[in-house]
């Protein structure tokens, strides 16, 4: 917990410290359990550990500091289902609560939905990766960093 005024409980000294490096275009993953973490961040991003936490609660901390990118088609990405969950017809109701959260901050972008590999592969290439207690299948949850506005700077 940090212990400062305007800064959410939820987001721990290490969360706070990578937010704060990220630049404009710069990747941060918020995963579910299942998601391959440390094997992801052996080949780069930052691990940062929030167990216990659920993705939805973490995602209105985070964006209470981070703004998200307006140039691009999505400033947010969620893993897209295996072709034989999409048959099986398996729900993802975490997804309308991460669009809810992201409307409520201002993003007026729908989701954009990412191939398994190339998710993975994006997420090796993210700033960090943030190892949630999401139970949610299909919980994980890429947010690309936006630019601050000049107002907001001072």
């Amino acid at each position: 917990m940090v212990a400062l005024k305007g800064v959410p409980a939820l987001l721990s000294p290490e969360l706070l410290y990578a937010l704060a490096r990220m630049g404009h275009g710069d990747e941060i993953v918020l995963a579910d359990v299942n998601f391959p973490t440390s094997s992801v961040c052996r080949s780069g991003p930052v691990e940062i550990r929030a167990d216990g936490l659920r993705v939805p609660q973490l995602l209105e901390a985070v964006l209470q500091l981070l703004p998200l990118d307006t140039y691009v088609p999505s400033p947010a990405a969620v893993m897209e289902l295996e072709p034989s969950d999409m048959e099986r017809g398996l729900q993802t109701p975490v997804w309308q609560d991460y669009e809810s959260i992201l409307s409520r901050a201002g993003c007026t972008k729908a989701l954009a939905k990412i191939e398994r590999f190339e998710f993975y592969e994006r997420a090796r290439k993210a700033f960090a990766v943030v190892a949630t207690g999401e139970t949610a299948l299909y919980g994980n949850l890429i947010l690309k960093k936006g630019v601050l506005a000049l107002d907001s700077l001072s």
